[in-house]
């Protein structure tokens, strides 16, 4: 995995929940919009998730993990897909690239 590097250690004794775990549960109540508490539980307490944010965010784990993804991005052998558009909780291709759109827009 690329970002388990990234992540910092436990400095607790007891033993902690999944860092994948918490990341997607991280990056599913941003791309949601929703408050921690209506986290799903397949992510694991919201407080957990909301802790381990606040202790990631301010220590520069994101901005690393940022930048790791994009300097592998920039050093793959294959561009990244650029045909298709993501927005929060969505992703649609444009509309001459779906099964039956115009080339080009029609005029109006």
């Amino acid at each position: 995995m690329i970002v388990r590097p990234l992540l910092p250690e436990s400095l607790r004794g007891r033993k902690r929940v999944a860092d994948r775990t918490v990341l997607n549960g991280i990056v599913w109540k941003f791309r949601t919009g929703t408050a921690w508490r209506d986290a799903p539980e397949r992510y694991d307490p919201w407080a957990t998730l909301h802790t381990r944010f606040r202790r990631w965010a301010p220590d520069g784990t994101f901005e690393r993990m940022l930048e790791t993804t994009q300097v592998g991005a920039a050093t793959a052998r294959r561009p990244p897909d650029r045909t298709s558009r993501c927005a929060p909780a969505t992703c649609a291709r444009p509309e001459s690239c779906r099964p039956g759109g115009n080339a080009a827009p029609s005029p109006s």
